[in-house]
């Protein structure tokens, strides 16, 4: 059994769900692990990560429209503000959906469906720099 942590450093351009499969498969490629269990986990509390549909752009829209109509840019409807008006409705967005996801590795592939990709779900307007933190753990190939 062996492990290997790492992070990954994601610049969304905007607010919304941006794939980050092909980063998470890049850095996977390095490590010699052929089973075992990767975990993703965001250290940020105005963003989250989601397995989702990465086919249809219209998926991901209509998650983005959902999120922004159950928790909305509205200063009267919040009493933490501090930040800006998209401040509290991130947090509200992260809290619905997760900061973490674990995806099995077999034969050093993610074991991700036909359609699933990896996402970073950026619920802040400035979009700043995000950190994921990365850790395999199994057995070595």
């Amino acid at each position: 059994m062996t492990q290997f942590a790492s992070s990954l450093v994601v610049r969304a351009p905007a607010p919304g769900l941006h794939e980050i499969t092909a980063d998470v498969r890049a850095w996977l490629d390095a490590p010699d692990v052929a089973d075992g269990l990767l975990t993703l986990f965001c250290t940020h509390t105005s963003a989250s990560l989601l397995i989702q549909e990465n086919a249809a752009p219209a998926a991901r829209r209509d998650l983005e429209r959902y999120f922004a109509k159950v928790a909305p840019e509205d200063p009267a409807v919040y009493e933490h503000g501090e930040e800006g008006p998209d401040d509290m409705p991130a947090h509200l967005r992260a809290a619905m959906t997760q900061t973490s996801v674990a995806i099995p590795v077999q034969a050093g592939r993610m074991m991700l469906g036909t359609w699933q990709g990896i996402y970073l779900f950026e619920h802040r307007r400035a979009c700043p720099p995000r950190t994921i933190a990365l850790h395999l753990i199994g057995d070595k190939a």
